[in-house]
Order: structure tokens, then sequence, then C-alpha cells
């Protein structure tokens, strides 16, 4: 995890020398390392990509701004990450006892799982041979929270890692992220 990247997920200066913030993330840090329980799972599909939408199959994903990001491309990525309900729990119990931990706890999170995402996209770069544009997750822009339904559908993600939608479509465990990323042929 990047020690400067949680504490400007916490809103402070990156660049501290206030120990007892670096030792509060450091103790969040370990924390989080512990509780941390990563699974993923991503699959590589075939893709057309329109001027509004990637279609995929049978599934449509309009979003103009996922289709510019994705233009050009004749194949995506698409993955699904999670820390696991360990984590979910460990900031559930700070929130409750330590609200300073709490905050260095979900910033800890935060980082973790980018960790998780940055490190499956370079297996996927490693074992493929490709190059891969910038992910891009459902909630972004014009790209619609709901659109998750049919990234679960397409990775039988619940099956594989456990992450279940709720009604609002989001992810549980909380610590959690799907996307797209397009492959430059």
């Amino acid at each position: 995890m990047d020690k400067a990247e949680i504490l400007r997920y916490m809103r402070t200066n990156s660049k501290t020398n206030n120990e007892q913030i670096l030792d509060l993330v450091d103790k969040a840090m370990q924390m989080t390392e512990e509780a941390s329980e990563p699974k993923t799972i991503y699959r590589i599909f075939d893709c057309q990509v329109t001027e509004n939408a990637l279609i995929i199959g049978d599934f449509c994903f309009n979003s103009k701004r996922l289709a510019e990001n994705l233009k050009g491309c004749r194949r995506v990525v698409i993955f699904g990450a999670t820390l696991g309900t360990k984590c979910d729990i460990l900031i559930r119990k700070s929130s409750a006892t330590d609200i300073a931990l709490a905050m260095a706890v979900q910033a800890s999170a935060a980082s973790k799982i980018e960790e998780v995402c940055d490190s499956l996209e370079e297996v996927i770069k490693k074992e493929h041979g490709v190059s891969l544009r910038q992910r891009y997750s459902p909630g972004y822009f014009d790209l619609d929270i709901t659109e998750q339904k049919k990234i679960f559908k397409l990775l039988d993600i619940t099956k594989r890692t456990g992450l279940t939608l709720t009604d609002t479509c989001q992810m549980v465990p909380s610590k959690s992220v799907t996307a797209f990323i397009g492959i430059d042929d």
C-alpha cells in the first residue's frame, strides 16, 4: 500500500510529519493487510464499440464516455476484484470504536483494492502480451451503476468470488471493484 496515497484519501498532507497521524496510518495498514483476502476474476471478450456503447454478445453497455475510452478496441477485459468480508468487518468495528482509526482503515483499504487491481492488470499484460487502456467502472460519468448487473452475469462473479450486489447495485464486500479495460491490438 502507498502511504502517501492513504494520506491523500484521508485528506491529509501526504508529506506530513505528524507522528500521531503516521502511526495511525501504519496501524491501519497493518490491520488492513491482515484482514485482506483478495479475490479476482477476469475474462477477455471480443467486443464492438459504437459511438455511444460497448457491445459484448447480447450485452450492451450504454455510455458515450466508455465508448470514447474503448474507441478502436476489438477486445476488452472485464474484471472483478474484492478484499473480502473481513475488511468490511474491520471497517465497521473501527467505526464503532475509534473514528480516526476508521478513517485510516477506510483509506488503507481503498489503497489496498487499488493495489490488487493494479496487480491484476500486470498479470493480464504478462499472460496475454497486451497493452491495456485505463480502467473504467460502472458509476463513472455516464456509465450507470446498474450496469453492474450485466458484469456480474458475464463473469458469474458471485459464484467465483463471493461478491454480491445490493438492490441499489452496490457491491458487498464494499472494498470491491468491477471494471472494463480496453485492449490495444
